[in-house]
């Protein structure tokens, strides 16, 4: 695999990838270069055949302070002259912004499950990294903040898209309208986690991996099927799911896997599942 960034580490082990967010000296802050890279990153690991299984983890005390501050400033106050100045830097702006999104949802859109192993901060940008992940994981130290009402802004990246689908409405509500800190064991109280692990990156980050690695052992072909199944979930009736699992599973019943599954059964052995 031949990626490079200054922002993100990319690593695969047999079926498992590991995305890491690799700016350590900057708390893991998320600039241009890392929405830039992270649309690259995500093309490369849905190119590989291998993988059936990502974890983003980060680097460093912190999984992501969020948005780079300091490199967003330069942006946003640059046009204080006349109105055409004003006006194209609004243009740029909004074109910067739907980049970002588009980095975000490519997470949403990769064929296999996506694991978020966090721990340290987790704030703003960060949480809407997370909230594109199929599964998120979270230390003993993970803080979590939908922060953008505190710094004048309205979080446009994804978290009050797809968090209500995660938490209860008036979670919600309440973390977006304060912008305030909440711990793990609050996080894992309302959903926004699935379990809390340990008190460091560590023990996240093995939580992880030991997922993931379950996750690998079954049929990648059913397990890309489900996570194809539930998105198609998003905006249609019951009934228009239903057919659109039916059309999947007709599609897919002559494949290797499900055979060398109901050989394993009746040999009493493990199955060897190829995707195929």
């Amino acid at each position: 695999m031949e990626f490079e960034s200054d922002v993100i580490t990319l690593e695969v082990n047999q079926h498992v990838a590991t995305l890491w967010l690799d700016r350590e000296e900057a708390r893991n802050a998320m600039g241009s270069a890392l929405w830039r890279d992270l649309l690259r990153a995500s093309a490369a690991l849905a190119a590989i055949a291998s993988v059936r299984v990502l974890v983003i983890a980060a680097k460093g005390p912190h999984f992501s302070v969020g948005l780079d501050l300091k490199e967003a400033s330069r942006s946003l106050l640059h046009a204080n002259g006349d109105s055409s100045a004003k006006v194209a830097a609004t243009a740029i702006t909004y074109d910067n912004v739907r980049i970002m999104q588009d980095s975000v949802t490519s997470l949403c859109e990769l064929p296999f499950p996506v694991i978020a192993a966090v721990h340290g901060y987790c704030i703003g940008a960060g949480v809407d990294l997370i909230s594109a992940c199929d599964i998120r994981l979270a230390a003993g130290d993970a803080v979590f903040s939908v922060r953008e009402a505190k710094v004048a802004l309205v979080a446009d990246l994804g978290s009050l898209q797809r968090l209500p689908k995660i938490i209860s409405a008036g979670h919600m509500a309440e973390l977006a309208f304060t912008g305030k800190d909440i711990d793990a064991a609050r996080a894992a109280e309302i959903g926004l986690v699935n379990s809390v692990h340990g008190s460091s990156a560590k023990d996240v980050h093995a939580a992880a991996y030991e997922l993931a690695r379950e996750i690998a052992a079954n049929s990648p072909l059913a397990v890309r099927g489900t996570k194809s199944v539930l998105g198609a979930n998003d905006g249609h009736t019951v009934h228009e799911g239903l057919v659109f699992a039916a059309r999947w599973n007709t599609m897919h019943l002559q494949s290797h896997d499900l055979k060398e599954a109901l050989t394993a059964f009746i040999e009493n052995r493990t199955p060897i599942f190829t995707g195929d």
